[in-house]
C-alpha cells in the first residue's frame, strides 16, 4: 500500500472504487458520484494550492500467488486537512475505501504512513480525526487506532443531503504517539 498525491488524473480511478459498493449512497460521509468527483478532487486541490490541506489517493498493491506485482489499484482517499503549523497540529480526514479494501489493513497502513508523517516530521502536537456520530464504523475505526475520543461538536456540519450532522471529535498527542505506533506496527505484523 501506498499514498499518492491526488491529482486530477485520478478522478476515473477514484470513481472506480466509491462503485465498489456504490459508496455515494451512504448518508454518513461524503463520497462523490462520477458526476462529481471532478469537484471533489478541485476542492482538495484549491486546500492544497492554499496550504491547507494534503490530499492522497490510497494505492493497494496486489499480488500474485507467484509473489510478483499484479497491479497497483486507487482504493480510497485521504488527507491532511485543517493544517496549522503555528499550533504543529492537523487533522486526518475525507478518507474512503472501496468495500473491497474496507475491513483490511489498507486503513491501518495509511494511517501509520499519515501519522508518522505528521508526529515524526511536522513535530506535531496533535493529530484530530473527526467522523459523524452516525458513522459507527469510522469511529470503531479510530478508536483502534488508540486515539482517544474527546467529545461531540453538535451541530457541527450540514451534508449536501440538507441533514445537519454532528460529529465525534478524536485526537492522538505527540507523548501517545509513540504507543499508538507500536500498536499499528504490531497489527501490521500480525498479517
Amino acid at each position: 500500500m501506498r499514498l499518492e498525491p491526488l491529482t486530477q488524473a485520478h478522478a476515473e480511478p477514484l470513481i472506480a472504487a466509491a462503485s465498489d459498493g456504490e459508496l455515494w449512497n451512504t448518508q454518513v460521509t461524503i463520497i462523490p458520484s462520477r458526476a462529481g468527483m471532478k469537484d471533489y478532487i478541485e476542492f482538495a486541490l484549491d486546500g492544497l494550492a492554499r496550504g491547507r490541506e494534503l490530499p492522497f489517493v490510497i494505492v493497494r498493491r496486489d499480488w500474485s500467488a507467484s509473489g510478483s506485482l499484479a497491479r497497483d489499484e486507487v482504493v480510497g482517499t485521504t488527507r491532511f486537512y485543517e493544517i496549522r503549523p503555528q499550533d504543529r497540529a492537523a487533522a486526518i480526514g475525507y478518507t474512503w475505501l472501496a468495500k473491497s479494501a474496507q475491513r483490511t489493513l489498507v486503513n491501518t497502513e495509511s494511517k501509520l504512513l499519515l501519522l508518522t508523517h505528521a508526529f515524526e516530521h511536522w513535530r506535531c502536537n496533535r493529530v484530530e480525526l473527526i467522523t459523524d456520530v452516525l458513522n459507527e464504523q469510522s469511529r470503531a475505526a479510530i478508536l483502534r487506532l488508540g486515539a482517544k475520543q474527546e467529545g461531540i461538536l453538535r451541530k457541527h456540519l450540514i451534508l449536501p443531503s440538507g441533514r445537519v450532522r454532528d460529529s465525534v471529535i478524536f485526537s492522538i498527542l505527540d507523548d501517545e504517539w509513540p504507543e499508538v505506533k507500536e500498536r499499528l506496527q504490531n497489527r501490521l505484523r500480525q498479517t
